[in-house]
């Protein structure tokens, strides 16, 4: 069984810089695919960024390219997002994400994942 525990959101203004963390535990989460995935106030859960875990591999959503970046320490079990030039749509609960050992290489939607974190705040203002 895998945990994940977010950290580092918060409120910040448009154009700020954000980074949160997720910590992981239990059997083989250092070889699997691990990513974010949010979910804005009154709409479903979106796929943000996926790692693969070499850290070699990465997928993003469109809407965050060029302005997040998610990286992993494996030597930590930590698993972080970069966030830059924040827009107040970016607003929602960030949460950690991890699918299951040995099931694919990389993630592109939030159904590849199996286990979640309880998620983290991130507020936008304009």
């Amino acid at each position: 069984q895998v945990q994940l525990v977010e950290s580092g959101g918060g409120l910040v203004q448009a154009g700020d810089s954000l980074r949160l963390s997720c910590v992981a535990s239990g059997r083989g989460i250092s070889i699997t695919v691990m990513g974010w995935v949010r979910q804005a106030p009154g709409k479903e859960r979106e796929f943000v960024a996926a790692l693969s875990w070499s850290g070699h591999m990465t997928t993003y959503a469109d809407s965050v390219k060029g302005r997040f970046t998610v990286s992993r320490d494996n030597t930590k079990n930590m698993l972080y997002l970069q966030m830059n030039s924040l827009k107040p749509e970016d607003t929602g609960v960030y949460y950690c994400a991890a699918r299951r050992v040995g099931d694919g290489n990389i993630a592109t939607t939030r159904e590849d994942f199996a286990s979640w974190g309880q998620g983290t705040q991130v507020t936008v203002s304009s």
